[in-house]
């Protein structure tokens, strides 16, 4: 938990560090997107692949640390729709404050919906077996009313009866 924990540390203060740096250059170039896949379709469509391998691929990484950790440092925050809700709201927040606050920047909903796949594909790869060798599934109240026994490694929630 703890290096989980100084991970998701280190990954928050490089997630700053890259989303929240002001680009004076880049202002002519930005725009707001809300119109999910159209800076997608921008990109796909550049004649420079590597750029658009870059920045597609670059905000699909982004989003990996969070199904990975996540699901460690937090057991409620397990599950495809879990991680991919979590990241879509801590994405909406910093792409809110790179729209509104940062030189340069300006609100992407692609850049959202990257980072949550990046995310989903982190917590299918990883995520859900490190959130299950930290925090292992509890014995709920209808597995002792069927009567069957906790599979191996599984906590019981409370008395028997």
């Amino acid at each position: 938990m703890v290096v989980a924990f100084a991970a998701m540390v280190a990954f928050a203060a490089a997630l700053a560090r890259i989303t929240l740096t002001p680009s004076a250059a880049s202002v002519p170039l930005t725009h707001p997107n809300l119109r999910p896949g159209a800076s997608i379709r921008d990109y796909l469509g550049a004649p420079n692949l590597a750029d658009a391998a870059k920045q597609l691929g670059g905000n699909v990484v982004l989003g990996v640390p969070f199904g990975v950790l996540w699901p460690v440092l937090e057991p409620r925050v397990r599950g495809l729709v879990r991680v991919g809700v979590a990241t879509a709201l801590v994405m909406l927040l910093v792409e809110l404050v790179q729209g509104a606050l940062v030189t340069g920047r300006a609100f992407d909903i692609d850049d959202v919906i990257l980072n949550c796949a990046g995310a989903l594909l982190g917590y299918l790869l990883l995520g859900r077996r490190l959130g299950r060798a930290v925090h292992p599934r509890r014995r709920h109240w209808w597995h002792r009313l069927s009567g069957k026994r906790a599979p191996a490694g599984v906590k019981s929630s409370g008395a028997e009866g």
